[in-house]
């Protein structure tokens, strides 16, 4: 069974965000998708198995980190979408059944591909007790994103105070069902590109994600708002670092970056 390992949001091998890829004929038991998770060990992997034509989908999907299934995964789509494309398995624009709801990926001619994925609702709140100490850092403003991301999206001082933080992420965990987004606009958009952020999911089993494909479902809409433009580019500014293309189209939100496959190899443990 070929399994894939696939840098997501570069253009070159290690950096990004890793997510492995395995395409199935089906969904085999959790517990060993679960254990595949666990043992690749990167923030998601994505199991993918191709739907019957006529439908309103071509791929079922799903992801898992090492210690849990969740609702949604850019990232891991984005590499799955790569690995569709480069083995010729698919061409133009694949639709994915995920718990989400249908999310498409669509190939360009200079190898970008860009997901069409929910855009976040976002509402603001208090800042909850504790959570700068957690951080790290004063905070601005504090905004809950949707259910199905279940993240808290807070905004700092400047770019310099994302960059700098070291939280104490197991008490970040605390604050909100999957993690924290730590955001704030760039120090000079000159450098390509119009804010930053670094993302922490204790919950899920990763402390700091590289490059968070469905963060930016919450960052784009409120970058968008406060620059008053629909197309953004966002920069994670993780050690492995990624740029992510936005664009929001009211309940949508276009995702557009690079991917690379690192390792393709041989699964032995069949399900």
């Amino acid at each position: 069974m070929r399994i894939r390992i696939v840098d997501a949001f570069t253009d070159r091998p290690f950096a990004g965000n890793p997510a492995g890829v395995l395409l199935l004929d089906a969904f085999p038991a959790d517990s060993w998708l679960q254990d595949v998770a666990r043992e690749v060990n990167h923030a998601e992997t994505a199991f993918a198995h191709p739907l019957p034509p006529g439908g309103e989908a071509d791929w079922a999907l799903r992801w898992f980190t090492p210690a849990a299934e969740v609702d949604m995964c850019g990232h891991a789509t984005l590499a799955t979408a790569h690995v569709l494309h480069s083995t010729g398995a698919a061409s133009g624009t694949v639709r994915f059944a995920a718990r989400c709801g249908i999310l498409t990926a669509t190939a360009a001619e200079d190898g970008t591909i860009t997901l069409d994925f929910p855009t976040s609702s976002l509402t603001r709140e208090e800042v909850p007790d504790g959570l700068a100490k957690a951080l790290g850092a004063p905070i601005v403003s504090v905004h809950d994103t949707a259910a199905h991301i279940g993240d808290l999206l807070v905004e700092l001082a400047d770019e310099a105070a994302v960059r700098a933080l070291a939280p104490d992420v197991r008490t970040l965990g605390r604050h909100s069902r999957r993690g924290i987004i730590a955001t704030a606009a760039a120090a000079d958009p000159a450098t390509g590109y119009d804010y930053v952020s670094r993302c922490f999911f204790p919950n899920v089993g990763v402390d700091e994600d590289p490059v968070t494909g469905s963060a930016h479902t919450a960052l784009a809409p409120f970058w968008s708002a406060r620059l008053d433009r629909a197309g953004l580019t966002g920069l994670q500014a993780s050690p492995r670092s990624g740029l992510v293309r936005t664009e929001v189209r009211g309940g949508r939100t276009l995702l557009t970056g690079r991917a690379v496959i690192v390792i393709d190899g041989e699964l032995l443990t069949a399900p």
